[in-house]
């Protein structure tokens, strides 16, 4: 039997103490860095390049010129603070998205007025990554059954009044591009208050329709489908302690942000805390 005398099983005692609480410290280190939530500050935005594809659309000035890129670059420093990790865009996830970004880092893309390009790549490239992550899906958008539905059970002032309040909401958001400028803009949409009250349009729907004919109920569940599979898309690429900006149409906000805030192990942050006044 091999003899130790007390110095030396002393010692050892010392050196798996020390060892043992070592591995403790690294074990606390790596479950909080496991349980760290992911962050996400979802950015409601407008479609700048004018390609009039929504049912609804406000007019944006050309934002190449020198006023509003300058304002555009005032914005992007200021969500670039939040340091993120991960910026995802409304672009599906393809060669195009990543060469795009790719041509955008190397300062040979071609002018766009895009705003995936005017504020999806400028954050990214000011956040130092290497990448940006497309999400967007495609989805079945059943408004037709909707409109005639309504026109034909006298349910027609249902629509005619939803539609009237985004249009108003538009109308707004054209007016202060151009009388309060982009930051403003931004801010005004990522409004909680706002962007539940853009929802209202989805929610007004379910009064159309009537027993086995439900065509608002289908046009709200085919928007909540399109929406919860990006919300998937973005979920689905993350990791413990993500800092991720979402660049998304403003219609977008209400679910994505709802997705976000209800899903263990994910915070969502506010874009006003970091858009400039």
């Amino acid at each position: 039997m091999p003899y130790f005398n007390g110095k030396t099983k002393g010692a050892n005692s010392m050196r798996i103490a020390a060892a043992a609480f070592a591995a403790l410290l690294f074990c606390i280190g790596t479950s909080k860095a496991a349980d760290a939530p992911v962050q996400v500050m979802i950015v409601g935005t407008f479609h700048m390049s004018n390609p009039g594809l929504d049912m609804h659309n406000s007019q944006v000035d050309d934002v190449l010129q020198p006023e509003p890129q300058a304002e555009l670059g005032r914005v992007t420093e200021a969500l670039a603070r939040f340091r993120p990790s991960m910026v995802a865009v409304e672009w599906p996830d393809n060669d195009i998205t990543r060469d795009r970004y790719n041509q955008y880092l190397a300062g040979t893309l071609a002018p766009s007025r895009n705003e995936v390009v005017q504020l999806g790549f400028r954050t990214a490239k000011l956040a130092g990554l290497d990448h940006v992550d497309g999400v967007d899906v495609d989805g079945d958008f059943p408004y037709e059954p909707v409109q005639a539905y309504a026109e034909t059970h006298g349910e027609k002032a249902i629509l005619d009044n939803a539609n009237a309040q985004i249009q108003s909401m538009v109308d707004k958001q054209t007016a202060m591009l151009k009388t309060d400028g982009i930051a403003a803009t931004f801010r005004w949409i990522n409004d909680p208050a706002l962007i539940a009250r853009g929802n209202e349009f989805y929610r007004a729907m379910l009064r159309i329709g009537g027993g086995t004919d439900q065509p608002g109920a289908a046009l709200l569940t085919g928007w909540y489908d399109r929406n919860f599979k990006i919300c998937a898309n973005i979920i689905q690429r993350t990791k413990p302690g993500d800092r991720v900006i979402v660049f998304y149409g403003s219609g977008h906000a209400f679910l994505l942000r709802q997705c976000i805030a209800e899903t263990p192990g994910f915070t969502l942050v506010e874009a006003n805390a970091y858009l400039p006044k």
